[in-house]
């Protein structure tokens, strides 16, 4: 009898690794199917690998006062230095750091807001709905970005040491009411499908049915919706900084390009004082796009079927000239 079940652990065991390794393998392969995803994904691990490996890129303090004046790029200083003399390659491997964590932040906690109120909100329905779709909307017509300035410039003058919590919580706060009306939407129709309605037949809890039988069917779009957070805040962060409404000493991209918009570095032609910090912020967006519009096109099927016609039309266009070729 303890063999027999020894036998059958071992069985599910391995069913088990079996289907995490598939999970696994098709999330690689979603990844790798598409090379806007692909593409998209690499620039973002990149510019974390820079941030977290910052000490071992330069040997600078990012904060520390090296030369005198701000001098061009050289091989002292492959990016050159600021206005007071710091060095600029390490603001930015440094400076990454903020703007990644304020990005991350923002988003894990505005999508996670989205979630628990758009379904919820949703399953339940009743007054429940009533009550939650009245907090949505009192969030979706509150203008974002200048009630984040406002807040952000009192914070500012109160906790200068924690700017960058405070704006990462001011963010998620502003920008989690329309995700969570999108999915509130999409759930309306899901709560309705036979498997919900199998899943409550046989007894299963309000929150297993919106967490693991609902949710699963929205992870497209959920995931759409955390990288378009993540981009608004990262910009919404960069332009608070640049207004100087976030700890401008220290490193980060807003804050390089404050300095450089105060030194006037435009005008006296020291572009080494903003060109790296907006390429940055230029290059991790555009980056962020490409992961959402490759999303768009693995969720939403009229793309994948314009896309296939796409390749298939084209697949006939080269088949053509290369028959007229051998003919």
């Amino acid at each position: 009898m303890q063999v027999t079940n020894l036998t059958h652990q071992n069985i599910d065991s391995s069913s088990i690794l079996d289907r995490a390794k598939g999970r696994g393998s098709s999330i690689l392969g979603i990844i790798t199917s598409n090379p806007k995803i692909a593409i998209g994904i690499g620039v973002v691990a990149f510019f974390v690998l820079v941030a977290l490996a910052a000490p071992l890129l330069t040997p600078y303090d990012p904060n520390a006062t090296l030369v005198t004046g701000s001098l061009p790029p050289s091989p002292a200083h492959i990016f050159g230095t600021t206005g007071l003399g710091q060095d600029m390659f390490a603001q930015i491997v440094y400076g990454a750091r903020v703007s990644l964590t304020v990005g991350f932040v923002a988003a894990i906690g505005s999508t996670a807001l989205q979630i628990l109120f758009g379904l919820t909100s949703a399953y339940f329905g009743s007054l429940v709905d009533e009550m939650l779709s009245l907090l949505i909307n009192v969030f979706l017509v509150l203008p974002g970005l200048p009630l984040a300035i406002v807040l952000a410039s009192l914070a500012s003058a109160n906790a200068a040491s924690k700017n960058e919590f405070v704006i990462a919580l001011v963010l998620l706060f502003t920008s989690w009411s329309y995700g969570a009306r999108v999915l509130r939407a999409q759930t309306l129709s899901l709560k309705e499908r036979e498997y919900v309605a199998a899943a409550r037949a046989i007894g299963e809890s309000s929150l297993r049915i919106i967490f693991a039988e609902i949710l699963p069917n929205e992870v497209a779009l959920v995931a759409s919706t955390f990288v378009g957070t993540f981009v608004y805040a990262v910009g919404a962060e960069v332009a608070l900084e640049f207004l100087g409404l976030g700890d401008t000493s220290k490193a980060s991209w807003g804050v390089i390009l404050y300095w450089a918009q105060n030194n006037a570095a435009l005008i006296v032609g020291k572009w080494w004082q903003f060109v790296p910090a907006g390429l940055c912020v230029a290059v991790l967006c555009a980056s962020l796009a490409l992961i959402n519009f490759g999303i768009d096109e693995l969720a939403n099927p009229r793309l994948r079927s314009e896309k296939t016609a796409r390749v298939l039309k084209r697949t006939k266009e080269i088949k053509g000239v290369l028959d007229e070729h051998y003919q």
